[in-house]
């Protein structure tokens, strides 16, 4: 199992802390060649990633291999035979715009699963598409992509 560490007296999850004290902390277990590289354990250590919400900043770094964060290396080093799935979630105007519709494509040729947004208000206060698909949506499509994937059947 492997080590995920905590920030001094928290009981948060490391994944729900700040990015910068991940980096600082990860670089710091390095003391020799046999030493955990995180993205590594947490590639090994999950059974699916779910990116939600996958912003237009980090969908463009996936769809073009960038792996300059905890994430996008996550990603990156990603074992394609478990499932992937992403939300994009960002203004209409950026997911109305072509290179948009070029890189989600670009991440389903990956083998990726599209959770789609959907049209409302969103926090800008523009209406159309663009928002994240509402979480009840997001878990139904997680529960079937587990159920797929581990062969069992869904109740």
């Amino acid at each position: 199992m492997p080590h995920f560490p905590r920030p001094p007296g928290s009981a948060a999850s490391p994944l729900k802390m700040g990015g910068h004290w991940l980096i600082h902390q990860t670089l710091s277990m390095w003391k020799c060649r046999t030493d955990p590289v995180l993205h590594i354990d947490l590639r090994r250590w999950a059974d699916l990633l779910l990116v939600a919400p996958l912003d237009a900043n980090t969908l463009g770094k996936v769809a073009s291999g960038i792996c300059d964060n905890l994430l996008t290396c996550v990603i990156r080093a990603w074992d394609r035979s478990k499932p992937l799935l992403f939300c994009p979630a960002m203004n209409t105007a950026m997911w109305e715009h072509p290179v948009t519709a070029q890189q989600v494509d670009q991440l389903k040729a990956f083998g990726y699963v599209e959770i789609p947004c959907v049209a409302k208000k969103l926090v800008c206060g523009d209406k159309g598409l663009g928002a994240m698909a509402e979480v009840g949506t997001i878990v139904d499509k997680v529960k079937e992509v587990l159920f797929q994937h581990s062969g069992f059947q869904q109740s």
